[in-house]
């Protein structure tokens, strides 16, 4: 029984901004949301979420990314191959893409809609996020709401 959507927050709580995206869910899961939506925690991500993520039509991935653009920078991606990720933090990179391969081959790869935020720091521990970054929290949180 196909699902219709995942909000799915990938990242390391422990690294400051690479935790974005679990921020993220933390805060939806404070909305009002529609019923057949679904909010999941994918922590540093990986193969092992390939069994839930493909219940679902679509899914609204959240990460944080180390890429050129400032701090708190928020883009959208639809995502069709494992390629078309931008360098998402490295802690968790590799599981996302050979996740995304790895449903490519099976032919059951959910409609991808991917919300990258530029990070700060990940260089030291700490589970608060930056002040930019957290700052970005809010907009991703009504960015979804409006895909929604």
């Amino acid at each position: 029984m196909n699902k219709d959507i995942l909000v799915l927050g990938v990242g390391n709580l422990l690294l400051k901004d690479e935790g974005v995206g679990i921020h993220v869910i933390q805060a939806l899961e404070k909305e009002e949301l529609p019923p057949n939506v679904s909010l999941m925690d994918g922590g540093t991500g990986g193969l092992h979420l390939i069994s839930w993520i493909q219940d679902y039509n679509r899914i609204i991935m959240v990460d944080a990314t180390l890429d050129h653009n400032p701090p708190g920078t928020i883009r959208l991606i639809r995502p069709r191959y494992a390629t078309d990720f931008p360098p998402l933090m490295s802690a968790h990179e590799i599981g996302l893409r050979d996740m995304i391969d790895a449903m490519i081959l099976t032919e059951k790869l959910p409609d991808i809609q991917l919300i990258v935020v530029s990070a700060e720091d990940i260089s030291e521990v700490g589970m608060d996020l930056t002040p930019i970054v957290q700052a970005a929290v809010p907009k991703v949180v009504k960015m979804i709401k409006q895909i929604l």
